[in-house]
């Protein structure tokens, strides 16, 4: 996990990890019970994983880091082992820092390829040892759960997708490139993508992450059931691999067992384990090895993600409603007067609905700047984005759900952007309402 703080400079010239989207994502539409309860995860086969990564940073310098030996070795050993088991593979290639990196993306067989649950880790390492919490935990349970659907030939409704990202550790570098450079309809075609980045840390807690409500039901509904509670994840909000997808539109969520702050006595009461105590310890360091690893809470993490990739992927969802688009450009003015985007809705009866679906993409150097409301026709405003100075990210491209359900339908829908600081400039592409 990356969790450096960036600051923005007058050369607005520093990329922003945190607070990649600071507006809310798409609800992942809910899934019935599946038919089949998801297997158990056996944790020694995890742990057979985690023995294969250190083993393999141990051989390449002690590490598994981006343009490291360590990364390919660790990104082969996934790959043949996806192989063997009936996936089809495939290794996307980027540069950064003057390295050649790799993504490794496994898809199995058969689901709805228009309805895609994801599920993905970071497989690098820091430069100061093997990273076996951070993240080979994340990287071994989702490799397992993925053969574990090989095991039981799981027949999903939904199309399966596993991811291995390279670089994190510099910066999101290789989810980035991923998300990128999928054209947006293959985008919108996620359902949900769900993170795993350190799941075993040796003074765990169970943390969960809040960003879209079903997902996150998925995995505390997984927890409650075995008497575990849980918190909502903050310490490394934004700054690991999910947040590329967010910014995307993408409904995401995954869960986290803790890094470097310190567990409060509270935590320690309801969890076990030592307060006043980092949750690693050994967080970027080289005692990140195997013995760095709490069994119980890689378990029960490794069996939730198996819970939530067979939850999620069972069951479809309801077909996407009538959709009112508006392609004009218009140009925003540089910390200047707010303007707007309008798509006209007619012929309807009847309210908006609850859940209408605003789909904005607009393209700016600084999408921080920016605050987005949607304008109903009786004037009424829904605020979909607020002002953000941290966030230097650029465009903003993402889907939100709005309770319009008091508004009539009919009418002229308006989208009302404001740039609210000087140097950054762009203009609304589309705009458009999915009743």
């Amino acid at each position: 996990m990356n969790l450096s703080v960036p600051r923005r400079t007058v050369a607005a010239a520093a990329i922003a990890l945190a607070g990649l989207l600071a507006s809310a994502a798409p609800a992942a539409s809910a899934a019935p019970a599946p038919a089949l309860a998801a297997p158990d995860i056996p944790l020694a086969n995890v742990k057979a994983h985690l023995t294969q990564l250190q083993s393999i940073a141990s051989a390449n310098g002690g590490n598994r880091a981006h343009g490291r030996a360590g990364y390919k070795a660790s990104l082969d050993y996934v790959k043949s082992k996806l192989d063997a088991a009936g996936f089809t593979t495939s290794i996307q290639q980027f540069t950064s820092s003057g390295a050649t990196g790799y993504n490794l993306i496994a898809d199995w067989p058969g689901g709805d390829a228009n309805q895609i649950v994801m599920a993905g880790s970071h497989l690098d390492s820091v430069g100061a040892g093997a990273g076996i919490n951070d993240n080979g935990s994340g990287s071994a349970a989702v490799l397992e759960t993925a053969l574990a659907v090989s095991r039981a030939q799981f027949k999903p409704d939904k199309h399966l997708r596993f991811g291995w990202w390279g670089a994190e550790e510099l910066g999101l570098v290789g989810s980035k490139y991923y998300v990128n450079n999928l054209p947006a309809t293959e985008r919108s075609k996620i359902s949900g993508y769900l993170n795993f980045d350190m799941i075993g840390s040796p003074n765990p807690g169970y943390f969960v992450y809040d960003d879209d409500p079903t997902i996150e039901k998925t995995f505390k509904d997984y927890f409650a059931g075995l008497s575990v509670p849980t918190e909502i994840e903050t310490e490394g909000d934004g700054r690991s691999d999910h947040a590329p997808f967010k910014n995307a539109g993408v409904p995401v969520g995954g869960l986290f067992s803790g890094a470097d702050y310190t567990k409060t006595a509270a935590q320690a009461q309801k969890w076990g384990g030592t307060a006043g105590q980092a949750f690693d310890r050994c967080y970027h360091s080289s005692c990140d090895n195997t013995s760095n690893i709490n069994d119980t809470a890689l378990d029960r993490n490794s069996d939730a993600i198996a819970h939530a990739i067979w939850t999620l992927s069972t069951g479809t969802t309801t077909p996407p409603g009538d959709v009112y688009e508006t392609t004009a450009d218009v140009p925003i003015p540089d910390n200047g007067a707010a303007v707007t985007s309008t798509v006209t809705v007619s012929g309807r009866t009847g309210n908006a609905p609850a859940t209408l679906k605003a789909g904005v993409d607009i393209k700016h150097t600084w999408r921080g700047d920016l605050v987005l409301d949607l304008v109903a026709p009786d004037g009424t405003v829904y605020n979909l984005k607020p002002f953000s100075s941290s966030d230097s990210a650029d465009n903003v491209q993402a889907t939100y759900t709005v309770n319009a359900s008091s508004e009539v339908a009919n009418g002229a829908w308006k989208l009302r952007v404001q740039d609210k600081a000087a140097q950054d400039t762009g203009y609304i592409d589309s705009f458009k309402l999915t009743f």
